[in-house]
């Protein structure tokens, strides 16, 4: 009796057609207390092929050592592809002198080495091969997971030719060319809308007051929070 039930079930399952979960596919399972449902999802909800997107972020920078850094950044991009994006942004830096230039100046009576970022400007190219959703509070939230690198153009200003000196402290312009790497987590708040977290490596090379006639690798690091819109 029990191989019979086993081979009638397994026809049934054989000849039954294929069962699709649709977006709002609803599934009640008796085995779960009576009051609970189970919402699947399988089709991916936010297309990103042939779309625009525009952002604007609060940023904070975690690099020098003697100022408080932060400021805002405006990006735009454009998929090509499902995965595959390109994009330019600029982030706009302010700076002010913080505790540590003051126990600095205070001790030594002289001014440390600053080099304070004024912007940057450049294009990445965005790989996005990450995607998914997060249930909580009974409400489906969507969210892609991306990484970028490209180029960009810096602009700062330092003190490199009278730090350390007895000389009236001067901060001249400057100009580097750099790279960046950034990695992104977009959180879909509605079709259009989102919010974003976003991890930036800028990477450049400058003179430092120990060898002020030869270039040094820098890293600069932004952490931006941001605000979106897709169209």
């Amino acid at each position: 009796m029990l191989k019979f039930s086993i081979l009638v079930l397994g026809l049934s399952m054989l000849l039954t057609g294929k069962v699709h979960a649709g977006e709002k596919s609803l599934y009640d399972f008796l085995w779960l207390d009576p009051d609970k449902k189970v919402y699947v999802l399988q089709n991916k909800l936010y297309k990103k092929e042939n779309s625009f997107y525009f952002d604007v972020g609060y940023l904070s920078n975690f690099t020098s050592k003697f100022q408080d850094t932060n400021g805002f950044q405006l990006k735009t991009g454009y998929y090509i592809h499902e995965e595959w994006g390109l994009e330019i942004f600029y982030n706009s830096y302010s700076n002010s002198n913080n505790s540590e230039y003051s126990n600095v100046k205070y001790v030594s009576n002289v001014e440390p080495f600053i080099r304070k970022l004024n912007s940057s400007l450049g294009a990445v190219v965005v790989w996005s091969p990450f995607y998914g959703k997060i249930n909580t509070f009974n409400k489906i939230f969507y969210f892609d997971w991306s990484f970028g690198a490209g180029a960009t153009m810096l602009k700062s200003k330092s003190n490199l030719k009278t730090a350390g000196t007895p000389t009236a402290n001067r901060f001249d312009s400057e100009n580097h060319a750099g790279a960046v790497i950034k990695t992104n987590f977009k959180l879909h708040l509605k079709e259009n809308v989102h919010v974003g977290v976003e991890y930036m490596n800028t990477y450049y090379r400058a003179a430092a007051p120990r060898n002020p006639d030869s270039d040094k690798l820098w890293t600069n690091t932004d952490i931006i929070l941001s605000v979106g819109f897709s169209y």
